[in-house]
This record gives C-alpha cells, sequence and structure tokens, in this order.
C-alpha cells in the first residue's frame, strides 16, 4: 500500500496534496475514535483519511496522569476489528491503550497523515455535495464526507477566577498533572471532583502530600467501579435505555447499599437522581480510593473556589485556605467554533448538534463521534458509532 503509516501510525505530510485526487473520506483527529471510523470505513472499501494535528496518534491519552487506568472493561473498551490483549488486565493502563491504538493502526493499515492540523471545514465552493478543509501548510483538501473526532477532551479550561493571576502558588490544570512526586510533603487543593479530580485526589494522598483538599460544587454520585465482580459499566448498558425515574430510583437505593454516607466529612448524597444528572452531562464518580481517602480525613472537601488573593485561595463560603498548589480538574471545552462555527451545526455549549450516524440538516455528509460523554462507556460508544457512520458513508456513496 503506498505511503502506508509506521507502526505509531505516522505518514509523511508532504505526501498529502499528492493523494487527494479520489476525494477519500476524511476523519479528523487520531484519537480511538477516528481510528475506529477510519478502520470501519476502510472495511467498508471506503478509502479513509485520518488527519492528526500531533506528531503521533493518541496525543491526548499519551498525556493523561501516569496511574490512569480506564473505568469501562478491556472486553468493552475494544474497537472494531481487534480484540485487546487479555494481558492487560481488566482495567487497563494509559499505556497499554497508547500500545493498543499504535497496532491497531498499523493491523488495519490505516492511512494516517500526522502534523496537519484543520482550521476550517467548507462546503465545497463548486455545490457538489463535498467538502474542503484548510488545512496547516496552506494546504485545501477535498473530501467526499467528513467525519470530526477531535475529542470530548480537547482544550483544558480553567475558569476565570477573580484574582487568578496574582496568586503566588502554583496553578495548573489537570491535564498538566503527572504524578504525585511533585507534591510530596505539599498542601494541595484540586479543584473538581469528576472522575478525574477525584482520582488525582486519591493519588496524591497515596504519594504523599501532607494535605490533600478537594472542592466540591455540587456533590457528585459516587458508584464503585465493580462490585462482587460486576463492573459499573454493565449496569450503565443495561439502564441507558429505561426511563430516567426508574434509573434514579434504581440507583439511589444501591448507592445506599454500596457506598457509605460521607456526609459528616463534608460530601453528602446527592439531591438530585444519578441518571437525571447523568442528562445533564454528569457522569458519576467511579471510585478507585476517594471514598476510603474522605472517609479516613486524607481528602477533605471543602467549598468550591470564589476567587484569589495573592497566597490565599477564597472558597465560597468566605473560607480563606493558601495551598502551595492547586490543581484544577475544572474539564475541558471541545474548541469546535473555530473549526466549523460558521455552519450552524453547533449547540449553544459548542457541541455537535448531532453525532454518530446522523448528519445535521445543513450539512449532510458531515459527521461527528466522540463528543458525548455515556454512561454506558465512551470507547464502547466510539465503537459503535463507527461501525454506524461507516455503513452510512458506504450506502451513501
Amino acid at each position: 500500500m503506498p505511503n502506508s503509516p509506521s507502526p505509531t501510525g505516522r505518514t509523511d505530510a508532504v505526501a498529502l496534496t499528492d493523494r487527494t485526487d479520489d476525494r477519500p473520506v476524511y476523519v479528523i483527529g487520531g484519537g480511538p475514535g477516528g481510528l475506529a471510523t477510519a478502520a470501519a470505513l476502510r472495511a467498508r472499501g471506503v478509502r479513509a483519511v485520518v488527519l492528526e494535528k500531533a506528531d503521533r496518534i493518541g496525543a491526548s491519552w499519551r498525556g493523561h496522569y501516569d496511574r490512569l487506568h480506564l473505568h469501562t472493561t478491556r472486553r468493552w473498551s475494544a474497537l472494531p476489528g481487534l480484540r485487546m490483549p487479555r494481558k492487560f488486565g481488566r482495567w487497563v493502563g494509559r499505556d497499554d491503550l497508547v500500545r493498543y491504538l499504535e497496532k491497531y493502526t498499523e493491523h488495519h493499515e490505516l492511512d494516517v497523515v500526522t502534523g496537519v492540523e484543520v482550521s476550517r471545514i467548507d462546503p465545497h465552493p463548486d455545490g457538489s455535495g463535498d467538502w474542503q478543509l484548510t488545512a496547516t501548510g496552506g494546504r485545501v483538501l477535498r473530501g467526499r464526507a467528513v467525519v470530526v473526532a477531535t475529542g470530548f477532551n480537547h482544550t483544558p479550561r480553567i475558569p476565570e477566577w477573580p484574582g487568578r493571576d496574582t496568586f503566588t502558588g502554583e496553578l495548573l490544570h489537570a491535564a498538566e498533572y503527572r504524578n504525585p512526586a511533585p507534591y510530596a510533603d505539599k498542601d494541595v487543593l484540586v479543584v473538581g471532583i469528576g472522575n478525574t479530580g477525584a482520582e488525582i485526589a486519591a493519588d496524591l494522598t497515596e504519594g504523599g502530600a501532607a494535605r490533600v483538599r478537594i472542592a466540591v460544587r455540587t456533590a457528585p454520585h459516587i458508584v464503585r467501579r465493580s462490585t462482587a465482580g460486576w463492573p459499573a459499566q454493565a449496569t450503565g448498558i443495561l439502564v441507558r435505555r429505561l426511563p430516567v425515574r426508574m434509573v434514579d430510583k434504581a440507583g439511589s437505593l444501591l448507592a445506599r447499599v454500596a457506598v457509605p454516607d460521607l456526609s459528616a466529612q463534608g460530601l453528602p448524597r446527592p439531591e438530585k437522581g444519578l441518571y437525571s444528572r447523568v442528562r445533564e452531562g454528569a457522569i458519576p464518580v467511579q471510585d478507585v480510593g476517594l471514598i476510603d481517602a474522605v472517609k479516613s480525613g486524607r481528602v477533605v472537601p471543602v467549598a468550591t473556589v470564589a476567587s484569589f488573593d495573592k497566597d490565599a485561595v477564597v472558597l465560597a463560603d468566605g473560607t480563606r485556605i493558601a495551598p502551595d498548589a492547586v490543581i484544577a480538574a475544572t474539564g475541558y471545552s471541545r474548541a469546535l467554533e473555530p473549526l466549523l462555527g460558521h455552519l450552524d451545526v453547533l449547540d449553544g455549549r459548542g457541541r455537535p448538534v448531532v453525532h454518530g450516524a446522523r448528519t445535521p440538516k445543513e450539512a449532510p455528509g458531515l459527521y461527528f463521534t466522540g463528543f458525548t460523554n455515556p454512561i454506558s462507556g465512551m470507547l464502547r460508544e466510539l465503537a459503535r458509532d463507527a461501525e454506524k457512520i461507516a455503513k452510512r458513508v458506504a450506502r451513501a456513496h
């Protein structure tokens, strides 16, 4: 196969413009969603070219903290056409997932071009229904369809807290956190109690931080990653199509059995039901040490951050604390507006109005994958979306 990628998925970007005369499907993003879709398209005889702005595939996964393991099982995290090796264990670690993505690219002989960032997507001006991509190096590419797979966690976001620029301690986003070694014997505040914040807080206590607090705006639902061998993901898959009120009630009963009441430690049970919160975009926190850390006092929940004042952090309840470091586990933005904000395909939060095999009414041939955070597991849904998109594209062309 000409211009085939290396085992890491890298292909010379210089040759890109020489390989577009057959109007391939362009897949923007070389993460799990983009690679899975490209493989599914190739299996149906549709040529797909993956464009990745970094120098290697799986760039965002390579940058995650050291102790990261998937909260979804190995079986339900594999992409179409290649199982994950049993030696990876039930909960796949970051480095093993990166190795899997590299092997996946090689196994499916995917056409991946690294070092190319797409800055704008437009309908082709000739009115043919094709798409025109403007990319780095002055490239203008033409494709029969486009799949946007740039990722749910694209651009780190830190709130514009008043006084943030005056803070004399260390302030970093969770995307920059790697391991607890630099914070040994230090006072650390983690802001945000999603899965990332909860895991980093537990990691810090195990790594020797002198004091760890976690700032909480809204108390999360906490679930055991596995109970008596039954993974929480399996429950998520089973209940995904059930009525919200039914799942809320069942989730409340299960939580009272499986998760201790941490109200006395400053982490009360949520008032709103589990699935109601999921529908709002708040995925439950899967416990990998937070419950024990809070119960024992090694991680102390505090009010959310209101502002900064030089060496102090002012909390919403008026408390002033002076941590050595603040780690903001405050999420990411999709950053899709510069790419396609002019196409009227994003909602008020900057997320695609459709995903999977559906395309916007105003933009046929434009697909999105990886912009939802389902209770059934993101990698599982990426794999399912890939098959649906490939089937739709193959049928259309």
